[in-house]
């Protein structure tokens, strides 16, 4: 079994549906990635899902002036773990945070001193959440195949700036993580 906890940021309807302004291309990829990963956690994982604020204060005021779309209550449907991983959801964790370094999450991956990261977005969620953990000192792997931007340019571009911070976050492959040839 793989060492370390892994959170799944933010597979949620709202970056599924193509339909969705925040749509990631490729989180259908992303998820199969994810689904790779899950067996070898057991009970160690957490789900991550990004929802709105009550009220945006700071900056957060004119994100929503741009996603107005997006404020809505924690039940909506856009904030629902998709179908294929709702039910394997056992350990859900809330943020109206872009990270999701949060002291729930320090808590689970503190321990091991190991977070593996999958989920979306990459140039957004994954990136945040990689950073704050590295600062915190624990060891931070990105499973580049597990994860999918905005776009290919974007989710490349996160993966190289999430690179440069080696030895403290390390982008790898699920089959490099997981030692064997993909199944």
């Amino acid at each position: 079994m793989t060492t370390g906890w892994l959170a799944v940021i933010d597979i949620q309807d709202v970056f599924a549906d193509p339909a969705s302004p925040w749509a990631a291309p490729r989180y259908t990829e992303a998820a199969a990635g994810v689904r790779r990963l899950l067996p070898a956690f057991g009970e160690r994982v957490t789900f991550t899902r990004f929802i709105a604020p009550a009220q945006p204060t700071g900056a957060w005021r004119a994100y929503y002036d741009r996603w107005p779309f997006a404020l809505q209550p924690p039940d909506a449907p856009l904030w629902r773990l998709t179908d294929e991983f709702a039910a394997l959801a056992h350990d859900v964790l809330d943020a109206s945070t872009l990270g999701k370094w949060t002291p729930e999450l320090a808590a689970r991956a503190a321990p091991g001193g190991r977070l593996v990261l999958a989920g979306v977005s990459t140039d957004c969620c994954v990136l945040s959440t990689a950073l704050a953990a590295a600062d915190a000192g624990v060891e931070v792997l990105v499973v580049a195949d597990a994860c999918a931007g905005v776009d290919d340019d974007y989710h490349a571009q996160a993966l190289r700036v999430m690179d440069l911070y080696r030895p403290l976050v390390r982008v790898t492959t699920a089959t490099e993580l997981l030692g064997g040839p993909l199944a």
